[in-house]
């Protein structure tokens, strides 16, 4: 196989559902066109479909009229799309990088705690860092002490599952959590005593939470909002802003994610309307900038990082403060914000970095090793 093919790597789930384009919130078609612009021709694979020897797979390719399963030599770029939790499956991408194989965006799922740690290393960011601790008695009961409003949330979790709020009210203590009635459905339970339920602490042993400040979010008809920053490594290997949109959290809840409910719009269409409209335009340049730090100092510490869904939330005066960052951009909040020209290029960023790298490869050497969390 020449050097133009682009391996885009996907969880075995998704990967079948290719011949019939049920491939859930991935667009497959959106590599196809954007690959040809810089002339690639991207190869679709799974973990399982590549050779012990990390020099063949089986992978579907394009044909024209329909995708067809083929045998080829394993390409020497590959954007990983898929979510691998097991060490097994992380070892294994880690071997092949090994062997020379370039596996951009390696891992795409860190602890929360591991970056809130990462970037308060950096003292140019702390001021925009809400305070936060993994889960533990103590430190949930030093967190109570020092902030009334705090988010409860999964150290690994994602779209906005499983995440609680404890808040202190007039008459003590509230924990806010999801019905199972559905996605924007809550229920809140006051706690006797500031103690958290037993059902509750066996939640948290099971499952590892870290408790953060909740940042007072300026809010557009009482819902609280904040913005998504798609921040990615392009054709020259730097970090760009690709694009924004805001998100504006379901009636009577206070997740923003589209997940639970919550709606994607343009950034500068609600800002106008949740913020005093003279500040919108330096709120979004500071957030643009925060962001590019914040990518650019994870980039430099974590191996191979090159996309990036940054969630940055402000208060009602306009200042930043990061929420928690996606290594796996779902990116469709584009298309729901009605901004399908930034959608394509949120499938562009990618396709452009792997020619980078391929026209480079001297360039994929100079990653920093693994770190440990």
């Amino acid at each position: 196989m020449s050097q133009d093919t682009v391996g885009i790597l996907l969880n075995s789930s998704m990967y079948r559902g290719i011949p019939t384009r049920r491939t859930g919130q991935e667009w497959i078609a959106g590599y196809e066109e954007t690959a040809r612009e810089y002339g690639l021709t991207p190869v679709f694979l799974r973990l399982g479909g590549i050779a012990p020897a990390g020099d063949r797979c089986v992978a579907y390719v394009f044909n024209g009229i329909e995708y067809v399963e083929q045998q080829l030599p394993l390409p020497s770029v590959i954007h990983n799309r898929a979510l691998y939790p097991k060490l097994a499956a992380q070892h294994r991408l880690q071997s092949l990088n090994a062997l020379g194989i370039t596996i951009f965006n390696t891992n795409n799922r860190y602890g929360k705690d591991f970056v809130h740690r990462l970037l308060w290393s950096a003292p140019h960011l702390r001021a925009y860092l809400p305070s936060a601790m993994p889960l533990t008695s103590g430190n949930l009961r030093t967190m109570m002490s020092r902030h009334p409003d705090l988010i409860l949330k999964p150290i690994r979790g994602s779209v906005g599952h499983g995440v609680m709020r404890l808040r202190y009210t007039p008459s003590g203590w509230e924990l806010t959590y999801a019905s199972p009635l559905g996605k924007s459905k809550w229920n809140t339970v006051r706690l006797h005593r500031g103690e958290v339920p037993p059902w509750i602490r066996r939640v948290f042993r099971h499952t590892p939470y870290l408790v953060q400040e909740r940042i007072p979010l300026a809010e557009y008809e009482q819902r609280p909002i904040d913005l998504r920053i798609t921040v990615q490594r392009g054709h020259r290997g730097d970090w760009k802003v690709t694009g924004r949109f805001a998100k504006v959290a379901a009636a009577g809840s206070f997740v923003c994610n589209i997940a639970k409910g919550g709606e994607a719009l343009p950034a500068e269409q609600l800002l106008a309307q949740a913020l005093p409209e003279q500040i919108v335009p330096s709120a979004l340049a500071h957030v643009e900038n925060l962001a590019l730090e914040i990518s650019r100092h994870l980039g430099n510490r974590l191996p191979l990082l090159a996309d990036l869904g940054l969630d940055i939330g402000l208060t009602e005066s306009g200042r930043p403060y990061f929420i928690e960052c996606n290594g796996r951009d779902q990116r469709y909040g584009f298309r729901k914000a009605g901004l399908p020209e930034i959608w394509m290029d949120t499938y562009r960023q990618p396709m452009a970095y792997a020619r980078y790298l391929l026209e480079q490869p001297a360039r994929r050497h100079l990653e920093p090793s693994y770190p440990s969390e």
